[in-house]
């Protein structure tokens, strides 16, 4: 229904602009009749929504999807433009005129994008108050098991309702992680999907001990009608984008993606980089000497801090900030082992003694990062990417996680937009190879618009 109204206005707003608006760019000498067009409309959405559907655009899977959506949504009013101009080259009773119809393609995909983007909204919040999720399971209570439970419980936004665990060993009730317990045994699953109505089965790929007890699930659940079965990547969400299936001699074989950056990919990623931050840098340079004189009044020391981090390949550069600290704020940490050990841990401090009070205004801001805008402009980061990592983090990283160096670190990413210094520094690290597994341009597109929300929400900024 969303996608009915949106392209409806969608059309309206292209005669309204076409027509009835006195715009330079459009010579109008007799306006046609909005009856005509009314009727051209109404053949027309049907003919949009059917190719919408063709695209994938009502597929379960595709439904809040985010980026893939939008670029569907793109791809779906392109071909629905061109279907319309190879119809009035076969029909020539068929008439429009071109500057209506480049407007209707343009604000069909602004406002179906736009409708699914609020729709997607409304249902994140409803899931947020405990509407419209999925009771789920997760079979196998190790240390990945708790993992997807952890996530699981940070995001209600993925829709699970998550119940408890089932595992060989542990006997039901016995506590797992937080509030979560065992609902039982292997043995007794059948019973527990019953009892507890369970529409999803999460499997810890790492708690499979043979191939026979996997494959007795699939099995029992493969197929079962209301039952969604999942396996989690695993070692495979690191190592990869992704994973294709494709057979051969009828035989399926699992294919491994490669990262999906590729040459013109770079060159669109610096062209959206270099065509916003130019103008970026002009608009916000007052503000950029304002900061700097306040920095210099608080207290003694320089303006800009340079941060040693790791660049692309492992190349090491200096990232820009506003110093936000004291110039002696180590000696500050001394006597406090407790903040010591956070820092080591989570390399932020809640309540840092060590800001100053423009620094704690900045931090809240989000001002502190502006100067890294000049690190853009050096090719050295870009808009969107990863979080920065510094030499001495490199340590904490497996050999999978080194995959971050394989593209420039970005002013804003995922781990932004969901909780910033809130996040642990787990999530952190998924957050970005998950970037990364699924780049694109809409991508970068769509967490550029969702930093401002973030930014004004001022979640996890300190």
């Amino acid at each position: 229904m969303s996608d009915v109204l949106m392209t409806g206005l969608a059309f309206r707003l292209a005669y309204a602009v076409r027509f009835e608006f006195s715009i330079p760019l459009f010579r109008l000498e007799v306006t046609p009749s909005i009856v005509y067009y009314r009727n051209l409309v109404f053949i027309l959405i049907p003919v949009w929504l059917v190719l919408f559907a063709t695209l994938g655009l009502y597929n379960r899977q595709d439904l809040l999807s985010g980026t893939r959506e939008y670029s569907q949504v793109f791809n779906g009013t392109t071909i629905g433009m061109f279907c319309v101009i190879a119809t009035g080259f076969l029909l020539p009773g068929f008439v429009f005129a071109r500057g209506w119809l480049l407007l209707a393609w343009v604000f069909a995909f602004l406002c179906v994008a736009s409708g699914r983007f609020l729709n997607r909204r409304v249902v994140y919040s409803l899931r947020e108050h405990g509407y419209f999720l999925s009771p789920a399971v997760i079979v196998g209570a190790n240390d990945e098991g708790i993992s997807l439970a952890r996530q699981f419980l940070g995001g209600r936004r993925s829709g699970l309702h998550l119940l408890g665990f089932v595992d060989k060993k542990t006997p039901e009730g016995m506590p797992i992680y937080g509030q979560l317990v065992s609902l039982g045994t292997l043995n007794q699953l059948d019973e527990i999907v019953q009892r507890y109505h369970v529409e999803e089965i999460i499997l810890a790929s790492s708690a499979i001990s043979s191939r026979d007890w996997l494959l007795d699930i699939f099995k029992r659940y493969g197929v079962a009608k209301g039952i969604n079965l999942r396996l989690s990547s695993g070692l495979y969400e690191i190592i990869t984008t992704g994973l294709t299936v494709k057979d051969f001699a009828y035989v399926p074989l699992v294919g491994v993606n490669q990262v999906r950056m590729t040459g013109v990919d770079m060159i669109l990623k610096l062209a959206l980089d270099y065509s916003l931050t130019i103008p970026g840098i002009l608009l916000v340079l007052p503000l950029l000497l304002f900061i700097a004189i306040a920095i210099k009044l608080d207290s003694p020391g320089p303006i800009i801090h340079r941060r040693r981090v790791m660049g692309v390949n492992g190349c090491q550069f200096d990232a820009y900030k506003f110093r936000t600290m004291f110039i002696n704020g180590d000696a500050l940490l001394k006597d406090c082992p407790d903040l010591q050990e956070e820092l080591t841990t989570n390399h932020k401090l809640k309540d840092d003694p060590r800001v100053t009070r423009v620094g704690r205004f900045l931090r809240k801001a989000s001002l502190d990062e502006l100067p890294q805008l000049f690190n853009i402009l050096k090719g050295e980061m870009s808009l969107v990417g990863p979080r920065m990592i510094s030499p001495e983090e490199i340590g904490k990283y497996s050999q999978w996680d080194i995959n971050l160096l394989t593209v420039r670190p970005g002013l804003t990413g995922l781990w932004q937009v969901n909780g910033r210094s809130d996040v642990s520094y787990e999530q952190r690290v998924r957050f970005d190879m998950h970037y990364i597994r699924n780049w694109s341009i809409w991508l970068d597109i769509q967490l550029l618009f969702q930093t401002l929300p973030a930014w004004l929400n001022r979640r996890g900024a300190y």
